[in-house]
């Protein structure tokens, strides 16, 4: 099965924000993550490790919490680091203006064939490379 949508970082940060003011963005993330369809990159589980671990956020998880959502996570199709994402981000960051880490983001999504990228961080409604970029928490 070819996923539909690709989950960004951020949508693995907020399903784990213990901040009330960010309920309403954790409910959407939980949402997003018990569907079948989605997708993610070695990037992403990466960025979500070192965000969700780091000694500067308000509420950090143990090493063994946040490899355990990661394990839990590879059910998703996960698209690896390779030579041939490198050089899609190198193309996108050209073509489109994105820093290096989005267009990897983007490259990652266009390689497993999702339509869908779900995000904040970007442009909602743009189309790159045919990946609609939206924003979930609109």
């Amino acid at each position: 099965m070819t996923p539909r949508h690709f989950l960004d970082t951020n949508i693995l940060l907020y399903s784990i924000s213990r901040h009330p003011a960010e309920a309403s963005k954790r409910d959407r993330a939980i949402d997003l993550l018990e569907r079948d369809d989605g997708a993610l990159s070695v990037q992403v589980l990466q960025e979500f490790y070192v965000q969700a671990t780091r000694s500067t956020r308000p509420d950090p998880l143990s090493h063994e919490i946040a490899t355990g959502l990661i394990a839990t996570w590879t059910r998703f199709r996960v698209q690896e680091i390779t030579l041939s994402i490198l050089a899609g981000a190198s193309e996108i960051k050209a073509s489109h203006g994105f820093s290096y880490w989005d267009s990897a983001i983007i490259a990652a999504a266009r390689a497993l064939g999702c339509r869908e990228l779900y995000t904040e961080d970007m442009a909602h409604g743009r189309e790159i490379e045919g990946i609609i970029i939206t924003n979930p928490f609109r």
